[in-house]
């Protein structure tokens, strides 16, 4: 009798322990499936490589969705509790984002790859965001032009190339009001930040007048594959854009230059926000992307030169479309503060009339 009841104590002892260990383990791998990152970034502008080993190395699941300008990425997250983690705004909205309070004061104990940040992007991080308190460079470029070579074989190499008659009904300018006003800025010797009423209303007459009756868009989206079935002979746009939709046997045709004039110079950052459900995680991603062997997935992704890690271009294998000397001449795009309605007013001239 003895001997029954130890054994069924025995037996259920053991089903108690098997019970709970399958419990634990169901409740880890309930654990780790909730481990969510939502990030929310420019198109063309993550590379696959690097989400999947973020994902794999951290046991974490990145929910990713696109937009195609500041602009958009600030209309979406004031108008509604977004839920995304990470954000990467230019400098001159995260200086926006920044003193309206939408943004988490990063832990730099969490963040020990910002010693691998370039001196240039701190200096040009001082002037929005000093010391990094809420936000980590994630690159610094320029818009530029791609021409299709095969259809167009004389044109100047600056941004007098959307005046050119010639080439009207084949060519777009990006639908972003900052870089479209701060190219013809630049083209006519203005800071790209100029408030001067005088100034700015040579800006409006310069797109209004001579280049817009040439553009058959304002496109910040699907210029890539429009220039890639030939609907764009000149494009204003990003080298990402263009060379992601374009098959690598035809780059040898497009002539991709950024204006020795000069233009607009762009920082975008990751920033975490205020509101983020996984801030932890989201640091581990910053910190993660700035590992220099990271770092360099995405320089070789999109052929970019290493203007925000200083040790990246010891891993990368590619050479980039353009060199770090080529934007010496462009300067970073800052918040206008009260003075941004002014280029609003102009930006209505220029796309709604």
């Amino acid at each position: 009798m003895l001997k029954r009841i130890l054994k069924t104590i025995l037996i259920i002892g053991t089903v108690v322990s098997i019970f709970f260990f399958f419990s634990c383990n169901r409740t880890k791998r309930t654990e780790s499936s909730s481990r969510r990152l939502y990030l929310f970034n420019w198109t063309y502008y993550t590379p696959d490589e690097i989400i999947d080993r973020f994902e794999k190395e951290f046991n974490v699941k990145v929910i990713l969705d696109n937009y195609a300008s500041n602009e958009e990425l600030y209309t979406k997250l004031k108008a509604s509790r977004s839920g995304y983690d990470i954000v990467i705004p230019s400098a001159d909205y995260t200086s926006i984002m920044i003193k309206q309070d939408m943004l988490l004061p990063l832990d730099h104990s969490k963040l020990p790859n910002l010693k691998y940040i370039e001196e240039k992007a701190r200096e040009l991080s001082e002037q929005y965001d000093p010391g990094f308190k809420y936000s980590v460079p994630y690159f610094i470029g320029a818009a530029g032009v791609a021409v299709n070579t095969e259809k167009v074989k004389n044109y100047p190499r600056d941004w007098t190339i959307f005046g050119q008659k010639e080439l009207a009904g084949k060519m777009q300018l990006l639908d972003d009001m900052h870089e479209v006003l701060g190219i013809a800025q630049a083209t006519l010797g203005y800071s790209v930040n100029t408030t001067d009423p005088a100034e700015l209303a040579a800006v409006a007459d310069l797109i209004n007048n001579e280049w817009k009756p040439n553009i058959i868009k304002f496109d910040a989206e699907a210029m890539g594959k429009a220039f890639n079935q030939g609907e764009y002979w000149v494009s204003h746009t990003y080298p990402e854009n263009i060379f992601e939709e374009v098959p690598e046997e035809q780059w040898k045709d497009i002539d991709f230059f950024l204006p020795e004039v000069g233009g607009p110079l762009y920082i975008d950052s990751m920033v975490i926000l205020k509101n983020a459900p996984n801030p932890d995680i989201a640091h581990e991603f910053i910190n993660f992307f700035h590992r220099p062997d990271i770092y360099a997935l995405f320089l070789d992704e999109f052929r970019y030169p290493s203007t925000v890690n200083s040790e990246a271009d010891n891993y990368r294998e590619t050479e980039p479309f353009y060199d770090m000397e080529e934007l010496d001449n462009y300067e970073l795009k800052v918040d206008l503060g009260e003075d941004l309605e002014k280029y609003n007013a102009i930006w209505q001239t220029i796309r709604y009339h």
